[in-house]
């Protein structure tokens, strides 16, 4: 017999499948459960929240960015 894969969820008695299957009735089948691991995903919004503050660089890094980021030379703009 092939082995099929089903997302179902457990209610406290009984399970519900996602998707439809198509099984012979009144046969005995034996079940093998495992506990589908979540990964929690963050939101863009919760992410910049998260690192909001925490970067740090030089005074400058708004105004001469293109600098840093692909090593061009320096505008001088706060330069005085």
């Amino acid at each position: 017999m092939t082995a099929i894969t089903v997302k179902a969820t457990f209610d406290g008695s009984s399970f519900t499948i996602h998707d439809s299957i198509n099984l012979e009735p009144n046969v005995d089948y034996i079940l093998t459960i495992e506990k589908e691991e979540r990964m929690e995903v963050e939101s863009p919004v919760e992410i910049l929240r998260k690192y909001a503050g925490s970067v740090h660089g030089p005074p400058d890094w708004s105004m001469e960015h293109d600098h840093y980021i692909h090593g061009t030379p320096k505008r001088g703009i706060n330069e005085k």
